[in-house]
């Protein structure tokens, strides 16, 4: 167990580091956007979701970016703080935006992203403003791979895996890969990769690993070219088909819940969430393949739960409903 950021009051501090922005999400399912009649405002940013997916479960997490000083910015900050989310990593920009997204799931299955962000409030996140005294709090300190796209958030967000690693925080990742927002593909690639030797943790989706890797398949030896001597553990979600894990010493995969799907924003972050709130509470998981492919099933079941109503962060579980999932299958 990782003591050196014990905290008094309870289980350990997960900070999630990124993005927050608002989703804007078509009134109607299975469209495009350029059909969508019209769109809900949904609150969203993966991180965001995660860190607010931990809260809902009964976990203690902040969130660490940078909002617009605008209505949309104080309304996202609200939202933090009404899921118990502490947002003393937050900080407003007065001169830019927060970040918008439109994204549908079309009838095809496939989501489709538009974003507005030329530079918006997060992407200006500077080293100075980084709360470096919650970041070193942590037992475990999760960011994403949007934070690494343009200066000064890029350096930021080193400086941040840094101080956390440095204070003997796990460090989670999961690219969560938004390939409009890159210069082009093989920048993302290559950047997503370039920090991929720090992680303790890593989760990606089965599209990222097919980019990730330019091989169209989720096979254990394809997934295994992600796999470094540095990880203590590496996750493939297949939807709803559930997940694969790998460790040093196993590897296996675990089935998801049937669940009727309605739209599936957010239920990769509600996974993280889940496995990481466990994690959290005790590290032994990572070594003891009983205990995490029970902590995995926890993790399938608060995904699915989440695909089952519109937006990422209404639709979060809590743990009682992802019991209510488990015990009913």
């Amino acid at each position: 167990m990782v003591t050196v950021n014990g905290d008094s009051a309870g289980a350990g501090l997960i900070v999630s580091f990124g993005e927050m922005l608002i989703d804007f999400v078509p009134t109607v399912s299975g469209v495009s956007l350029e059909e969508a009649p019209g769109f809900l405002k949904a609150p969203g940013g993966a991180p965001a979701n995660v860190a607010i997916a931990v809260a809902r479960l009964g976990g203690r997490c902040a969130f660490l970016g940078k909002l617009g000083d605008d209505e949309f910015g104080r309304m996202l900050a609200a939202i933090l703080k009404e899921n118990g989310v502490d947002d003393a990593g937050v900080s407003f920009d007065a001169g830019a935006r927060t970040a918008l997204a439109f994204v549908t799931l079309r009838a095809d299955g496939e989501r489709e992203f538009m974003f507005y962000r030329n530079p918006s409030a997060d992407m200006l996140l500077t080293e100075a403003e980084l709360n470096l005294d919650l970041i070193r709090r942590a037992a475990i300190f999760h960011y994403g791979s949007i934070s690494l796209i343009t200066e000064p958030c890029r350096s930021a967000h080193l400086k941040a895996m840094e101080a956390a690693k440095e204070a003997g925080a796990l460090l989670s990742y999961d690219p969560n890969l938004r390939l409009p927002l890159w210069p082009s593909a093989a920048e993302a690639r290559e950047q997503i990769l370039s920090i991929w030797d720090q992680a303790d943790i890593i989760k990606v989706s089965d599209v990222e690993l097919e980019f990730l890797t330019g091989t169209e398949s989720v096979e254990d030896e394809v997934a295994m070219r992600l796999w470094r001597p540095s990880l203590k553990l590496l996750l493939v979600t297949l939807g709803e088909k559930g997940c694969k894990y790998y460790t040093k010493d196993f590897h296996g995969s675990v089935e998801s819940y049937a669940v009727k799907q309605v739209d599936t924003t957010g239920a990769g972050d509600a996974f993280v969430g889940a496995l990481l709130g466990k994690i959290v509470e005790d590290q032994s998981a990572l070594q003891d393949e009983k205990k995490l492919r029970e902590l995995l099933r926890f993790a399938n079941a608060c995904g699915a739960i989440t695909t089952t109503k519109k937006g990422a962060i209404p639709s979060l579980p809590t743990a009682a409903e992802a019991m209510q999932l488990m015990g009913s299958a």
